[in-house]
């Protein structure tokens, strides 16, 4: 399986370079300054389950020809529609788009682009993020992924990948509920991400303040009302685990959107916040404070 990922960021580098650290036929689409970059140093993993420096292979858009048989796409949503253009060439007749964005409205961008029979469902747990240097540094031992067709089927494509991912050191999944999947994934991250970037503190932090708690699980039901009234109501081991996660004494939990507002960065707010807000049946008040508050961080980002 010919397999290119798009980016070597904090998602697809990692996911990328397990994959080509277990030899399989591995090839990135980067920008000509992160090619210089990767040429120079390799492709560099710092990480709880072992450091990693690779020689990896890399293409720029104006050199992609020939199709891939599955294109490893996990770009910002911000950045997705240029990533298209460049990734386009390398879409063939039997190419399959595994997308590793959060969220669900990247489905409907990829389904117009590449048509519905192209693209998969998917969604990864992890927490990495991009050292100054271009170093991919992965936080914690965490490193899951979970991909399938979308109407539920385990096809020879999504086989012969699950295949790929094996012996690669992460956690892969070939799904039969991958929707399911994405949707309360959607629901955590909203959860965590909403809650510690518009309180700019971790979830310890917040549900030990006066009315913190409330809060934060105020927040969460209205991810998972919209969910529900979207046909996808989180499964009760989920939830269990969710309130857990949120509730847990000192935790330090926190998401890769609060993190960018830290280091002054885009974050995904219209993607993540504002499209799950689009689809709420009912009133949503924490989850349009969150949203305003991000809309005014990316206003002052912007200078606007």
């Amino acid at each position: 399986m010919r397999i290119l990922v798009v980016g070597a960021g904090a998602i697809g580098g990692y996911f990328g370079g397990r994959l080509l650290q277990a030899g399989r036929d591995v090839t990135f689409l980067l920008r000509p300054k992160r090619a210089a970059l990767i040429a120079e140093r390799g492709l560099v993993i710092k990480s709880p389950v072992g450091d990693a420096t690779l020689k990896a292979p890399t293409v720029t858009a104006d050199a992609l020809a020939a199709p891939y048989d599955l294109i490893l796409l996990s770009c910002k949503a911000y950045d997705l529609e240029s990533a298209l253009t460049d990734v386009a060439p390398a879409v063939g007749p039997e190419s399959a788009v595994l997308p590793m964005l959060n969220g669900m409205r990247h489905l409907d961008i990829l389904d117009a682009r590449f048509g519905p029979a192209r693209v998969l469902g998917g969604q990864c747990g992890i927490g990495t993020t991009l050292d100054a240097d271009g170093a991919i540094r992965h936080l914690n031992p965490m490193a899951t992924m979970g991909f399938g067709e979308r109407d539920g089927s385990l096809s020879p494509r999504v086989n012969a990948f699950a295949e790929a991912c094996a012996g690669t050191g992460f956690d892969a999944k070939a799904s039969t509920t991958v929707l399911q999947d994405m949707w309360e994934k959607w629901v955590l991250l909203t959860s965590i991400a909403a809650s510690t970037s518009a309180m700019r503190a971790p979830v310890g932090v917040i549900t030990a303040a006066p009315g913190g708690e409330d809060f934060v699980l105020g927040l969460m039901e209205e991810c998972i009302s919209i969910a529900t009234a979207s046909g996808h109501a989180p499964r009760q081991a989920f939830l269990e685990r969710l309130r857990s996660m949120l509730t847990a004494p000192g935790s330090k939990q926190t998401a890769s959107m609060f993190r960018d507002i830290l280091n002054g960065g885009r974050v995904e707010a219209d993607h993540i916040v504002g499209d799950l807000i689009a689809r709420a049946k009912a009133p949503v008040p924490r989850l349009r404070f969150a949203y305003t508050h991000l809309k005014a961080y990316e206003a002052q980002l912007t200078g606007l």
